[in-house]
């Protein structure tokens, strides 16, 4: 199960880079989600996968009386979750912003800063 879940964060992580790479802001946007998603599954993957009962002690006991299962990398997967999900939220603004005053999706006819017949700058000194 570790190697088709290794496989998968492959893939998740992969196609979020090459997304990234668009010149399209909404497939990088997609990109980012599905590059966290990758991460995400990689920290769970990493907690080992196992079923194992809840981390919960007896009463009467100082520790466990079994094997448990790992809260941490749940803890820290639920934490990323929320944190991927106003980021995104964030980015979804944003595009939705330059695409209103800027008219375009393409990062190539996003050009107001630099226009295409600027002057280059010093090339010495």
């Amino acid at each position: 199960m570790d190697y088709v879940l290794a496989a998968l964060v492959g893939v998740f992580v992969s196609l979020g880079i090459y997304l990234l790479l668009s010149r399209s802001v909404i497939r990088m946007l997609i990109g980012m989600t599905v590059l966290g998603n990758g991460v995400n599954l990689l920290i769970f993957t990493a907690g080992r996968v196992t079923r194992e009962v809840a981390p919960i002690v007896p009463a009467g006991l100082d520790t466990p009386a079994g094997p448990i299962a790992n809260p941490l990398p749940q803890a820290l997967i639920l934490t990323a979750i929320v944190i991927g999900f106003s980021m995104f939220s964030f980015l979804l603004v944003l595009a939705f912003r330059a695409y209103k005053s800027l008219d375009a999706d393409n990062t190539d006819t996003m050009r107001l800063a630099e226009p295409e017949n600027a002057p280059q700058p010093p090339l010495s000194y």
